[in-house]
């Protein structure tokens, strides 16, 4: 058959009792799909094929391959690729620049008459370069931050040196604070004080790190934090 100048690519759906095709847009690939066109020798050869099972002949001519071939190739099916193409012309839109056929729908420029990579929508591209330029100054903006902070001066390069665990320097549980007396005295569970005699008036205990006086069932300073139990 003569060649047939249309898209880049399109898909062969034609089975034995017909013919279809699936053209794709030159640029982005969406599908236009042709209309369904019988197949009268697949049909004849299915309509033969049951006849033959009916009445109970030897051979079944419609499943063999050779006429399941002669259905789907040939010129019936140059022919219906043909008309096919034609169909698919009306659909897509040749750019008069680079020659590609492409859909409306999402890469025809209308106004310039030519498809999106020849003439871009101005709109689409302002937009697109703005949202590209901004992504690469916050990419840039990040890196010089990156470069500026200084991650490395407290590490110890020398050759025998060992980095620490990440868990190295975090304390394992506060110490449990002593109970005081009034005077000072550490009394733990005693009911008065060992040094002054006092009766057991325990003191509050106060924060090691702050110092402020916490009760005695806090687990934590409510001043800075710091772990009391």
């Amino acid at each position: 058959m003569s060649l047939i100048q249309f898209v880049n690519n399109y898909s062969d759906l034609s089975t034995d009792k017909g013919y279809q095709f699936k053209f794709q847009c030159d640029k982005c690939g969406n599908g236009y799909m042709s209309q369904y066109q019988a197949s009268y020798i697949g049909m004849a050869g299915s309509f033969l094929n049951a006849a033959s099972n009916i009445l109970g002949w030897g051979h079944s001519a419609g499943s063999s391959a050779y006429e399941v071939q002669r259905a789907v190739g040939g010129s019936a099916h140059d022919s219906a690729l043909k008309k096919a193409v034609e169909e698919g012309k009306q659909h897509f839109h040749q750019c008069s620049r680079c020659g590609k056929w492409v859909c409306p729908e999402a890469c025809w420029n209308e106004q310039a008459n030519q498809c999106e990579n020849c003439a871009p929508h101005y709109e689409e591209e302002l937009a697109s370069m703005h949202a590209q330029m901004k992504a690469d100054a916050m990419r840039q903006q990040l890196y010089q931050k990156a470069q500026e902070t200084d991650y490395s001066s407290g590490i110890d390069m020398s050759i025998n040196s060992v980095p620490a665990s990440p868990n190295a320097n975090i304390p394992s549980a506060q110490p449990k604070l002593p109970s005081l007396c009034v005077c000072g005295c550490e009394v733990g569970n005693a009911k008065f004080c060992p040094e002054c005699g006092t009766p057991a008036k325990i003191e509050k205990p106060k924060c090691p790190s702050c110092s402020v006086e916490v009760e005695f069932t806090t687990k934590f300073c409510p001043e800075c934090g710091t772990g009391l139990r």
